[in-house]
């Protein structure tokens, strides 16, 4: 019941042997969960515990590590067989005694791969101090190398099949900022359009069903336009303010984020009405720049050339890769839109920019979630990238 077939599965592993021996990795440990679907099609809410996928160089399916509980949610999600999952007693389970990484350590020397040069995942959510701690306690013999983001980079380059996942989420995503649109209006509870807004993204379309996003809905109003990263209150929304959005259409677990800004009135602020009429424009002719052979950093230039003109300074990164992701966050944390990165844009790239502006007294933002083509780009979803009035229901 993998998404995709067998064979996208084996090229994705071909891929990560490939960059694992130009590292010098002949064992990798994978934690992270998007890696995991990424490379085996398991897909389980079980990342609250330790499990892990391993590749190694000298065999030819990975290995799939877990709960017991959750061996047979890798039976029917991954392609993997069963000589390829290894399930852990449930008294490894948040134990002060004993700790999942002794059982993946037993694997390993049983197969004879408790010498070789393991790479970890070092900075990202799923994988502890202690995992570290007690995985090279269990294998004294081993030599332990940083293979942080190797799959991510693998994942980068998307196939044709991973962008029709990918567009049918930037589907999905049309209905759900039409759902913010229809829900917010003054004097309405910000938790009641949260609501409305979960209920798309989990609904989807007529054809194919949502999914959780890895970040929940984003919803800034008011004061809160001051800043991103804000989820919603139980407040009404007043007349005449801001409300900054950032969602996201899921389909498999493939994210096309979408971010607006809504006013709640009919005259913003000249700060705001300003900003956006600069942001829009910059973000527009920075899109049509957009074709393969640039750099990431060529994206941000362009962007900062494009307002140039004007008093708006951006800070921090104009954008980021996007792809498969699990909670909390959907960016892939490879590809960034900023000065620095020489990743040069090749097809089937997807990338979200979001020049997200925010000052002392009101924020504004706008996105576009693309892929790189043969020749320039192409956007997942058509919706205006223009501010959106709400008035009154």
């Amino acid at each position: 019941m993998s998404v995709f077939k067998k064979e996208e599965y084996l090229s994705r592993i071909a891929k990560t042997k490939q960059m694992m021996l130009e590292r010098g990795i002949e064992v990798l440990m994978v934690s992270h969960p998007a890696n995991l679907n990424y490379l085996t099609g398991y897909d389980g809410w079980s990342f609250y515990v330790h499990q892990c996928v391993i590749v190694a160089l000298d065999r030819e399916n990975p290995m799939w590590m877990g709960r017991g509980m959750d061996a047979n949610g890798a039976r029917i999600t991954s392609f993997l067989t069963n000589d390829d999952i290894f399930e852990y007693a449930d008294n490894y389970v948040q134990s002060l005694e004993r700790h999942p990484m002794h059982f993946v350590a037993d694997i390993l020397k049983k197969h004879k791969l408790d010498k070789k040069v393991i790479g970890v995942e070092m900075d990202q959510f799923y994988f502890t101090h202690r995992s570290y701690v007690e995985l090279e306690k269990s294998l004294p013999h081993a030599k332990f190398r940083d293979a942080n983001a190797l799959v991510n980079w693998v994942r980068v380059v998307k196939s044709d099949a991973e962008i029709e996942l990918m567009s049918i989420a930037g589907e999905i995503a049309v209905k759900v900022m039409d759902a913010a649109k229809n829900n917010i209006y003054p004097g309405i509870r910000e938790c009641d359009a949260a609501s409305e807004i979960a209920k798309a993204q989990y609904k989807g379309t007529s054809t194919h069903g949502g999914d959780y996003p890895s970040i929940v809905p984003l919803m800034m109003a008011g004061e809160a336009t001051k800043t991103p990263h804000l989820t919603w209150s139980d407040k009404p929304f007043k007349k005449d303010e801001a409300v900054l959005l950032e969602l996201s259409g899921v389909y498999k677990h493939y994210h096309a984020p979408i971010a607006r800004t809504l006013f709640l009135g009919k005259t913003p602020p000249k700060l705001m009405s300003d900003t956006a009429k600069v942001v829009i424009d910059g973000l527009n002719e920075t899109l049509a720049y957009i074709k393969p052979g640039i750099t990431a950093e060529d994206v941000e230039a362009k962007w900062r050339e494009a307002i140039s003109h004007s008093k708006i300074v951006k800070s921090s990164r104009l954008g980021y890769s996007i792809g498969v992701n699990y909670p909390p966050d959907w960016g892939e944390h490879t590809i960034s839109l900023r000065p620095g990165d020489l990743t040069v844009l090749k097809p089937n790239m997807a990338i979200h920019l979001i020049p997200g502006i925010w000052y002392d007294d009101v924020g504004f933002e706008i996105d576009a979630s693309i892929y790189i083509t043969e020749t320039g780009y192409k956007a997942f979803y058509d919706y205006p990238i223009d501010i959106i009035y709400n008035v009154s229901k």
